[in-house]
């Protein structure tokens, strides 16, 4: 699998995911977190934005929201779907995030929903060391893990959450939250770990 892209998989099969994505609400995904974003306007990035759910929500809260997505099919969707709700749209992704990396921008939270599986153990520590430059002091990192079977013609990696927590201490971040959560859409095999990191700087 190591030779696919990131996002191999998404584009071909973006009707679906859009359904997928859409039928379930921002608060059934981050309900274990969501004592965690911030109540006050603040600067959000979405990695991995698919089409939009997570990030149109943000924006109508009142945030300022940048929403990265690398599947230009999947981008295009969120765009017509989420129409007027202010998000700002970025072709990017990690390990590098050069794009966003490029503007010198930082964010009070980076939110991560089933992104980091798809990198190899290579890339990860370069993409933990590109959101730490991504975010203001006192900013949070929210993340989630997927554990399971691969589907056929993606490019998934088991990471654990050992990994993921010692990563981000080593930069400076705090454990804020880890904790199991179950497959939204009853997935056979598959199960979440939602972490929540804190950078030094007083919390948001």
């Amino acid at each position: 699998m190591n030779e696919l892209a990131s996002n191999a998989g998404y584009g071909e099969t973006a009707a679906e995911r859009v359904a997928q994505y859409e039928g379930v609400t921002f608060e059934q995904v981050h309900r274990e977190v969501l004592h965690l974003f911030p109540e006050r306007p603040s600067d959000i990035l979405d990695i991995g934005a698919g089409t939009g759910r997570d990030a149109a929500a943000l924006a109508a809260r009142g945030h300022r929201v940048v929403a990265a997505e690398p599947t230009a099919e999947l981008r295009r969707a969120g765009e017509r779907i989420h129409a007027g709700s202010g998000i700002r749209w970025v072709d990017d992704s990690l390990p590098e995030a050069a794009a966003l990396r490029a503007t010198g921008e930082r964010f009070d939270l980076i939110l991560l929903c089933a992104v980091w599986m798809h990198l190899a153990e290579r890339e990860r520590p370069l993409a933990m060391d590109a959101l730490t430059r991504l975010l203001n002091p006192g900013g949070r990192v929210v993340l989630s893990l997927r554990h399971g079977p691969v589907p056929p013609g993606r490019r998934m990696f088991a990471v654990p959450a050992d990994e993921t927590v010692a990563q981000a201490r080593a930069r400076g971040l705090d454990l804020l939250i880890r904790t199991p959560r179950p497959d939204l859409h009853d997935r056979p095999g598959v199960s979440w770990t939602v972490l929540a990191f804190a950078a030094a700087g007083g919390h948001r």
